[in-house]
């Protein structure tokens, strides 16, 4: 059996509504986007959305909306992908990097506190996983630490602040509950990715949604990111085509990272059977659960009476082993036909954080984190017949290697 680490889950009724778009005569950013904007929306809970060409971008975007640039400071945790601290580096302020709780992925919040400086302007918590973090602890961290924080009044959002800005890194969570509410309603920004590995996918893309902010305008701010998306540009593509509506201005020299029709069309639908989707990862994951609990391997706990995760990555960190053994394992399994992955290399680990004066030694809980875990398939369109046969692979292999 050949089983691959997460192929789209990709219908019939995604390809036809591409073939749709591609006949329709308008194929870039347009009504289709508009409409996946709209939907997005009102499945988060929250006001507004924004659809452009990646996570990545969203987290850029909202960074430069929020004026973040040199001589500021973004805390970030050690262990995420590079998108998360990259993006810092996009806009010229300083990476600041917090070491993860023990034996959990989330950041140290004491460690947060520590962190906050007189020149720190946001924080990038990650839901790692799909799994929600603890943003109320987050915000009593930040509010305790609110003396520090001195606003850029020049910036027509980051002066409505008194505390450091919180932009979730959600790539990860697409539909994540926590008491109640889904991902998207926690922080102050959120940033989404649809990349071809994600729950949701829209081949590449992302969003950002936002919590409404006492004195700014949603419209305002959904009109900032389209400038900023859009070259600068005053009118998109289709507003342009309007009978005498050529003309426009350039705002600024800014970037180009829109979202199409195209993409917006898988979304769409997508969209329609997410719920669908979900339950069945979740379904996998509590067979997974269950064939795990009485062995020594770490699991992150994807639902509780207080939060259900998007169900994104199953980890397991077989206790008392280290990286050799680690790849020893991911490559048996892969003899057996099963696709496996690490999810991640802390990012003082990776040359170009090194480079930037990073040192793992700093970062213990990451390093420790990282060092025995392995990243078993999960997606929708895993069949119980695979399910079964990744389960009793891993456990024979796993009994070679854990008391």
């Amino acid at each position: 059996m050949n089983i691959p680490f997460s192929p789209p889950d990709i219908s019939e009724c995604e390809i036809e509504s591409v073939v749709e778009t591609l006949r329709s005569g308008w194929i870039t950013t347009g009504p289709k986007t508009k409409e996946f904007e709209k939907q997005i929306a009102a499945y988060v809970g929250t006001d507004r959305v924004v659809c452009l060409n990646s996570s990545t971008a969203a987290m850029e975007m909202t960074l430069r909306l929020l004026g973040i640039g040199p001589g500021d400071e973004v805390i970030v945790p050690a262990y995420t992908y590079t998108a998360s601290c990259s993006v810092i580096c996009h806009v010229g302020a300083t990476p600041v990097m917090v070491d993860i709780q023990q034996d959990h992925p989330e950041m140290d919040y004491a460690k947060v506190a520590e962190a906050i400086t007189k020149r720190t302007k946001v924080i990038i918590p990650v839901d790692l996983a799909g799994i929600v973090c603890d943003y109320e602890t987050l915000y009593r961290v930040l509010e305790g630490e609110k003396r520090l924080f001195h606003a850029n009044t020049k910036n027509e959002i980051q002066k409505h602040f008194d505390r450091v800005i919180v932009m979730a890194d959600s790539a990860h969570g697409f539909g994540a509950v926590r008491d109640g509410k889904r991902s998207g309603c926690f922080a102050d920004f959120t940033c989404y990715s649809f990349h071809a590995v994600k729950n949701l996918t829209t081949a590449e893309g992302g969003a950002v949604t936002w919590k409404t902010i006492n004195g700014v305008d949603n419209e305002w701010i959904y009109k900032q990111y389209m400038n900023l998306s859009l070259h600068g540009q005053t009118k998109d593509a289709l507003n342009k085509t309007k009978i005498g509506s050529w003309e426009y201005d350039i705002v600024s020299p800014a970037y180009k990272c829109n979202m199409t029709d195209i993409q917006a069309s898988i979304g769409l639908e997508q969209l329609k059977r997410y719920e669908e989707m979900l339950k069945r990862r979740h379904e996998v994951i509590d067979q997974y659960d269950e064939a795990f609990k009485d062995m020594p391997v770490y699991r992150l706990c994807h639902e509780d009476e207080r939060q259900r995760s998007s169900g994104h990555l199953y980890f397991i960190r077989p206790k008392g082993i280290g990286e050799l053994e680690r790849n020893e394992i991911i490559a048996k399994l892969a003899e057996h036909g099963i696709a496996t992955n690490v999810h991640y290399k802390p990012l003082p680990l990776l040359t170009a954080y090194r480079n930037l004066g990073f040192k793992m030694d700093d970062y213990p809980n990451s390093y420790a984190f990282y060092k025995n875990e392995i990243t078993l398939p999960l997606y929708s369109k895993l069949t119980e017949e695979q399910v079964e046969y990744i389960i009793d692979n891993t456990v024979k292999v796993l009994q070679d290697y854990v008391d």
